[in-house]
């Protein structure tokens, strides 16, 4: 056991091991924000027909067999490298390489996304306040507390995660008791939100390509790997379950919204749709708890996002795909990537010069590749490496992620030609870096030696049991 010990203490700083089950799920829920239904909400209503619940509920049956996927590859390669691990290690470094490359639009993007949305709500809520001055706020405050580790973060994203709740439970109690008095509908069960037979289903399924992105956060969890108790186990739970209680939020409160206001048609503006309903049922307290809710779900989107974009770029610096020295590093009091923490808010910054379309796109693309190769990962590490056969793993390990990489490529292929586009450059500029880092492909891409990452966790775990 000394032996351990002394070996552990002349290795360089890890991350901790501190989330468990139900913190892990609430940083999830907070990177997903169940408020996030009502951003889109006019949208997709008009599109679908008015049946925007059954457009989410075609997305989260979609979206399950992703997370299917991923909670088998945290099984095989517990790392907080995600889908680029994955993809490293099953397929090709060269492969995984060009997937991390992807993801990071993702996973850098989006807290750009989330501060800038978040500064247009906040100085649209409050003019007083410069859209400037409101994102620099929420930057620091999310970048401060993302220094000081994942364990302060999960406690905050808790707090956030049941003040949603609260919000959505007294939205919901409300649009409820109006609808009985005869508001909207006028009855609260039908199944026109699901099933309308004077339109097309094909609706609804452009629907759910549109809400898929609304789900963007049930795998951002895998990032928090090596920093959660017994990995293999707890990360594949939570992953099910943001999935679940995401998915089950979003149908019933989209469900809501259209039996509170069945009229999708008579939106001033289908983008705040969501917005004009909260306004619509005309009560104040409801319009201010509202108000701060989305306010304080924002700083949880924000916080969750920034986290993971940091260990993604602490994963890849490690393995020396970049600069070690810049991107590997872990400071040795804080335990936290603090580098990657400052880079990603200097990153942030962007949202001064970049508009919201063009963070989405980028942040859709990586997405969407990385589920793509995710599902892939487990038919050539199972199916094609392991030789599992069988009629049960026929479907376990072809079939089902066979299924989940056909949603996601179906979906990757109706973005905007906007999105394309610009995930094409930034795919681009990667394979012109991985040429340079093989020099041209005359020697293999930096990767993880994965028995040697664990080895050393088995050494943290042997330490906290000594």
């Amino acid at each position: 056991m000394d032996h351990v010990k002394n070996t552990k203490s002349h290795a360089a700083p890890q991350l901790n091991r501190t989330l468990t089950l139900f913190p892990l799920v609430f940083m999830g829920l907070a990177y997903m924000s169940p408020m996030a239904v009502f951003s889109p909400y006019g949208i997709v209503a008009q599109g679908t027909q008015g049946r925007a619940a059954a457009a989410y509920l075609v997305a989260l049956i979609m979206v399950l067999f992703t997370a299917y996927s991923y909670g088998k590859m945290v099984k095989a390669f517990p790392s907080s490298g995600s889908a680029y691990t994955y993809a490293s290690k099953t397929i090709n470094p060269s492969v995984g390489f060009l997937v991390g490359w992807a993801v990071l639009t993702d996973y850098i993007f989006l807290p750009v996304l989330n501060i800038l949305a978040s500064g247009i709500f906040i100085h649209a809520t409050f003019p007083q306040i410069p859209l400037w001055a409101g994102m620099l706020l929420l930057l620091g405050t999310v970048t401060i507390v993302n220094m000081f580790g994942v364990k302060l973060n999960a406690k905050v994203n808790t707090l956030v995660v049941l003040f949603q709740f609260l919000v959505v439970a007294f939205f919901a109690g409300f649009a409820i008791q109006r609808i009985q008095t005869g508001m909207g509908a006028g009855e609260l069960f039908s199944t026109l939100p699901f099933y309308n037979p004077e339109h097309s289903f094909s609706l609804v399924l452009a629907g759910a390509s549109i809400v898929c992105t609304s789900f963007l956060g049930f795998d951002a969890v895998t990032t928090f790997t090596e920093e959660t108790v017994n990995p293999r186990k707890t990360v594949p739970r939570a992953i099910l379950l943001i999935a679940l209680i995401g998915g089950a939020m979003f149908i019933g409160l989209s469900y809501l919204l259209h039996m509170v206001h069945p009229d999708f048609d008579s939106f001033k503006d289908p983008e705040a749709g969501g917005y004009e309903i909260v306004y619509f049922l005309g009560s104040a307290l409801l319009t201010s708890f509202f108000t701060a809710g989305f306010i304080i779900a924002s700083i949880g989107m924000s916080l969750t996002s920034h986290a993971s974009g940091a260990r993604l770029l602490y994963v890849m610096g490690r393995d020396g795909v970049l600069p070690k020295k810049i991107f590997g590093y872990i400071h040795p009091k804080l335990m936290t990537p603090l580098r990657n923490v400052l880079i990603i808010a200097v990153i942030c910054l962007l949202g001064f010069f970049i508009d919201l379309e063009t963070a989405f796109s980028l942040v859709n693309f990586g997405a969407l590749l990385a589920f793509t190769f995710v599902n892939l990962s487990v038919i050539a590490h199972y199916f094609i490496k392991e030789k599992r056969r069988g009629i049960k793993n026929f479907l376990l390990y072809l079939a089902l992620p066979l299924t989940g990489a056909g949603f996601n490529i179906w979906i990757l292929a109706n973005l905007s030609k906007n999105a394309l586009s610009l995930g094409s450059i930034w795919v681009a500029a990667g394979v012109a870096y991985l040429l340079y880092l093989t020099k041209f492909f005359t020697k293999q891409p930096p990767h993880m030696n994965f028995n040697e990452a664990e080895y050393l966790d088995s050494n943290k775990d042997i330490e906290k049991l000594s």
